[in-house]
C-alpha cells in the first residue's frame, strides 16, 4: 500500500478544501493518506511516504506563504529527487504564475511530477474538487 503525505497551508479555508480532497483520491484509489499542515511535517517525516501532494495558495506577488510553507518546503525540497509529487492551490489574481514557478522548480529538484497541478481561483468548485481528487489517485 503506498503511503501518501499531503501537506498543506491555508488561510481562507480554500487550499484546505482542496487537500482533504486530493487525500480522498489518493484513500479511494487504496493509498494510506494522512494529511498534514505545513507547519507539522518536515524532512524528517518525507522519507516514510511514497509520494507527496503539496498545497499553497498565492500569496503577495504571485508567491508562496513565507511563514510556514516556505520553511516546510525548504527543508524538504533537497529530498523531492525521484519522490511522486503533485502541486495544488488557490489564489485571487493573478493568472497562476506562482504555481508555474514552483512547478518548474519541483521538475527542475528531479521530482516524478504525477499530474499537472491544479489551482482554484477562490473557493474551488467541483471541478477542481474533482480535479484535486484525481490528483490525489495519481500519487497512488
Amino acid at each position: 500500500m503506498s503511503k501518501v503525505a499531503v501537506v498543506f497551508w491555508s488561510g481562507t479555508g480554500n487550499t484546505e478544501a482542496m487537500a482533504k480532497a486530493v487525500r480522498k483520491g489518493a484513500k479511494d484509489a487504496g493509498a494510506d493518506a494522512e494529511l498534514f499542515t505545513a507547519d507539522s511535517f518536515g524532512d524528517g517525516q518525507i522519507d516514510g511516504f511514497d509520494a507527496v501532494a503539496l498545497g499553497c495558495p498565492a500569496m503577495g506577488a504571485e508567491e508562496l506563504e513565507d511563514s510556514e510553507f516556505l520553511p516546510m518546503y525548504e527543508s524538504i525540497k533537497g529530498k523531492l529527487s525521484g519522490k511522486k509529487v503533485v502541486l495544488f492551490g488557490s489564489y485571487g489574481w493573478g493568472d497562476g504564475e506562482w504555481m508555474r514557478n514552483w512547478d518548474g522548480e519541483v521538475k527542475s529538484l528531479g521530482a516524478d511530477v504525477a499530474a499537472d497541478f491544479v489551482i482554484a481561483n477562490e473557493a474551488p468548485d467541483e471541478d477542481a474538487l474533482a480535479a484535486c481528487e484525481k490528483l490525489g489517485a495519481a500519487l497512488v
